[in-house]
């Protein structure tokens, strides 16, 4: 159960930015509000730099509006891309993945630098061995003194090798342990940048993927179906209740995806208020049922409570659902799932419409580019 929001948050370097705490006043629109604070405050108006202030202000990141007030009255921009590499991943992905490979081609050029001095050790050690066999062989009267040279010799080159090989085998386990580490990494990068940073399932990027990938493949085309959710009349909770209260509910709203649905199933936050689901093996009948189960969870759980003693307020959600066989290719499909999402909109909201839809209206519904992130 959620309370409505409580302090707002304060700056610390004078009007300016102690103004900001109007960012939470359901009066002024967050967008204007933060347009005119970073106009204030002499910050290009950058999509990255209305990204930090959005975040710092609305709420949803306290560490980041400490990071961000401690910068001053005129914060610059290389300040501000520091914040941007610091708290947003997916913002410095090119620069960080090209780190990354540096440094995986480091750790496999020690590696390979490694073996080469293994194998010009063992080359000397072989050496030694070429030239005592012929000393041996040649028909040579030996004396004792001229064998414990040789003894002498080879115990010392074989002592040698033995040790240089193990240390050899050590530094490419260290080596490799160390290449193991920045995969790890990479990896542990890769899906941090296709993770939604507030509800910590997958983002609008991988959501453009995953997407994409259901008509490279004619069984998932066939058995797949798009489920669109949006949570109704959100603007008015965050107006109402403040953008923290909005941000705990999405949190919880996506909670409910997750356990509601099989281990697999893809879910995402594709924008604002709005997720996606692409289920599986699944006929229509079925999807539609487990959109509406989901919807009556989300009506029933109690969100908000407007004063203590009065009932709960509840949140409800709108869907939309499209089977992949009855769309053309994945631009098709999002715009038939947002079409029946509308529908569930125009038609009262808290419910669940599938495409095709009979409303008229439906054809009304203002087209989306479904693949933002298509130059990537």
């Amino acid at each position: 159960m959620l309370a409505a929001a409580g302090g707002r948050p304060a700056g610390s370097n004078g009007e300016k930015m102690q103004s900001s705490n109007a960012l939470n006043d359901g009066t002024e629109d967050i967008a204007f509000a933060i347009a005119g604070r970073m106009h204030d405050l002499g910050v290009t108006g950058l999509p990255r730099n209305y990204e930090i202030f959005y975040e710092a202000f609305s709420g949803s990141n306290n560490s980041l509006r400490k990071a961000l007030t401690t910068l001053g009255d005129k914060p610059g921009q290389e300040e501000l891309d520091r914040l941007a590499r610091e708290y947003f991943a997916q913002n410095n992905r090119d620069g960080i993945v090209e780190n990354f490979h540096v440094e995986l081609a480091s750790k496999l050029e020690e590696v390979v630098s490694l073996l080469r001095r293994g194998h010009n050790s063992l080359e000397k050690y072989g050496v030694i061995l070429d030239r005592t066999s012929e000393g041996l062989t040649s028909g040579q009267n030996l004396s004792r003194d001229v064998f414990e040279k040789i003894i002498g010799i080879m115990s010392v080159a074989t002592n040698t090798t033995i040790a240089q090989g193990r240390r050899l085998a050590t530094s490419i386990a260290d080596t490799y342990s160390e290449l193991s580490e920045v995969k790890a990494k990479l990896e542990e990068y890769k899906k941090l940048a296709d993770t939604d940073p507030l509800t910590q399932i997958w983002n609008r990027r991988a959501f453009d993927k995953v997407i994409a990938q259901i008509y490279s493949d004619r069984k998932a085309v066939m058995f797949s179906a798009l489920i669109l959710a949006d949570i109704d009349r959100f603007k008015e909770v965050n107006d109402r209740h403040g953008h923290p209260v909005g941000d705990k509910i999405l949190q919880h709203v996506a909670r409910i995806f997750r356990t509601g649905v099989n281990g697999g199933t893809f879910i995402a936050r594709t924008g604002g208020e709005e997720f996606a689901i692409v289920v599986e093996g699944l006929s229509s009948d079925a999807a539609v049922e487990l959109a509406d189960d989901l919807r009556a969870i989300v009506e029933k759980t109690p969100f908000l409570r407007a004063d203590p003693g009065k009932p709960h307020e509840p949140v409800t959600i709108s869907l939309g659902i499209c089977m992949a066989s009855d769309a053309d290719g994945p631009e098709d499909l999002y715009a038939k799932a947002d079409r029946a999402l509308y529908a569930s909109k125009m038609e009262g909201r808290n419910r669940v419409s599938r495409y095709p839809v009979a409303n008229a209206v439906s054809q009304e519904a203002p087209r989306k580019n479904w693949m933002i992130y298509r130059s990537e």
